[in-house]
């Protein structure tokens, strides 16, 4: 351990103290008061990532990772939900660089001396990191198939050439690991590691979306982009990369994923309960709260976010493996449906005021029907555990 990483170690403790959960909530409460301007104009936060940047939390992972002492992902969660319940955009880029960081800290392939250059930027800098996966022919790389992204070897390193969606966080992102191919005959496949200040890496502002719209996930372009022999940090031949989350990295997906959506329902039941205290029509003489309709409402409400309580702590505190990948899935699933369907149920209550953009309801709605395009899909998440379920069956009847 170098003088830099054991001066991380020193300030871990102090670090700690102050994401307490007092700070968590002066966060949520700062972030939350341009939340609808951000949605409205579908900007970028920068503001926001400074102040995250300000309070450590960015590069908190990196740090404890470099420092040989994991964050823990129940901690995670908590940090990752209260920033959500702000502003969700801003939560998502965040998770998107902890599991970027997960991968750079735990993947065997990575040259050592690279991934500690990376983790420490992320660690001391507060910089931004993302994998840049999905491509308008490909789609997105879990259901198989080669990407058009290429890198073709010239003396010194690669040029990359490639055109990638949905980069959330691109205009801030200081390190991409693109996910692209090799130009040799029997091509290798995996990550390519590019600064976000490379040359020939253009930006076109197409994340014009119903939800999640102050997430940046515009499109990027790359053109011969150089970059060094060692950059290519993992590429194998495609079928190596058959289950390329080990279970560590599919635990924090799930958790750190669902804890956004949830916070996001959380955020609409809120605003549903305060409606009801308040609102009192002059035909009723009380207010909604006190009708039996909303009092199961609520209830019903209660009982799905309770359910996601239940699956993401449980998740959170099980060991590395205890829980398998299909039943991650389920709780991917469970937490985002369940996440839509509490943001439905106060909308469908309400009438005209829940739609109305003035309010907050109509974005927490939009933003909690983005869970479902997150890796897995459900068709993917339910035709693989049938494909389990039968496997299973038929191992069990032959033995």
């Amino acid at each position: 351990m170098d003088a830099q990483d054991a001066t991380m170690v020193a300030d871990l403790d102090q670090l700690n103290r102050r994401i307490g959960d007092t700070v968590l909530a002066d966060l949520s409460a700062e972030l939350a008061i341009t939340a609808g301007l951000h949605d409205r104009a579908g900007s970028f936060p920068f503001e926001n990532f400074a102040l995250l940047r300000k309070h450590g939390v960015i590069g908190l992972q990196a740090a404890r990772d470099l420092a040989g002492d994991p964050l823990d992902l129940a901690q995670a969660r908590r940090i990752v939900a209260a920033i959500a319940r702000g502003e969700p955009s801003t939560a998502l880029v965040l998770v998107m660089t902890w599991l970027i960081s997960l991968q750079i800290a735990r993947s065997p392939h990575w040259p050592k001396a690279l991934r500690a250059h990376v983790l420490r930027d992320i660690a001391v800098n507060g910089a931004l990191a993302n994998a840049l996966r999905v491509e308008p022919a490909l789609g997105t790389p879990i259901r198989g198939g080669l990407p058009d992204t290429t890198a073709r070897r010239v003396p010194g390193g690669w040029l990359l050439s490639g055109h990638k969606l949905y980069s959330t966080g691109i205009p801030a992102l200081a390190w991409l690991a693109v996910w692209g191919r090799t130009d040799d005959a029997q091509p290798l496949a995996g990550y390519f590691l590019v600064p976000g200040n490379a040359r020939g890496i253009r930006i076109v502002e197409t994340w014009d979306q119903l939800g999640m719209r102050a997430s940046g996930s515009h499109d990027a372009i790359f053109e011969d982009v150089f970059i060094p022999e060692e950059y290519a940090v993992d590429i194998r031949p495609p079928e190596a990369w058959e289950a390329d989350r080990t279970p560590e990295q599919l635990a924090w997906m799930t958790v750190l994923l669902g804890a956004i959506y949830d916070a996001v329902a959380r955020n609409a039941r809120d605003w549903l309960v305060q409606f009801a205290l308040t609102r009192q029509p002059s035909n009723l003489g009380a207010a909604l709260s006190t009708l039996p309709r909303y009092q199961e409402a609520i209830g019903e409400i209660d009982a799905l976010l309770y359910t996601n309580t239940a699956l993401l702590d449980r998740s959170a505190a099980a060991e590395i493996g205890e829980i398998s990948p299909v039943q991650c899935n389920f709780v991917k699933l469970t937490v985002t449906n369940n996440a839509i369907r509490v943001a439905e149920k106060a909308l469908s209550l309400v009438g005209n005021p829940g739609l109305s953009r003035g309010n907050s309801l109509e974005r927490h709605y939009r933003d909690a029907l983005c869970g479902r395009v997150h890796s897995p899909q459900d068709d993917t998440v339910l035709i693989g555990a049938g494909k389990f379920a039968f496997g299973s069956f038929n191992q069990a009847v032959s033995s």
